[in-house]
C-alpha cells in the first residue's frame, strides 16, 4: 500500500484523536501516542504490501495466464486476498 508519509501521519493523528476522544486510553504524552499510531499505521501498509506480492505471485503461477486488470484478475485477486487474510488469522 503506497501511501505519502503525510498520509500515514494523517492516519496516525486520526487513529490517536480517535481513541482519546472516544475515552478508549488517556495520553499523558500525545506525541508519544501519535509516535505509537504512526508505527501501527506503517506496519500495517508493510503487511498490505506482503500480502500484495504473495497474491500477485500466486496469480501470476497459474497456467492459463490472467490479464492483470482484466475483471478474472480482479475477481481472483480479491479471493486470494481473503484467502490469505483468513490463513494468517486477519479475518
Amino acid at each position: 500500500m503506497i501511501l505519502s508519509d503525510d498520509r500515514k501521519s494523517h492516519f496516525a493523528h486520526v487513529v490517536a484523536d480517535g481513541i482519546w476522544s472516544d475515552d478508549l486510553v488517556e495520553f499523558t504524552d500525545e506525541d508519544f501516542a501519535i509516535r505509537l499510531a504512526r508505527q501501527a499505521v506503517d506496519k500495517f501498509c508493510a503487511q498490505i504490501d506482503q500480502l500484495d506480492d504473495v497474491v500477485r505471485d500466486k496469480l501470476r503461477s497459474l497456467k492459463r495466464g490472467v490479464v492483470e486488470g482484466s475483471p478474472e484478475w480482479e475477481t481472483l485477486y480479491g479471493k486470494y486476498f481473503e484467502e490469505e487474510l483468513k490463513r494468517r488469522g486477519n479475518l
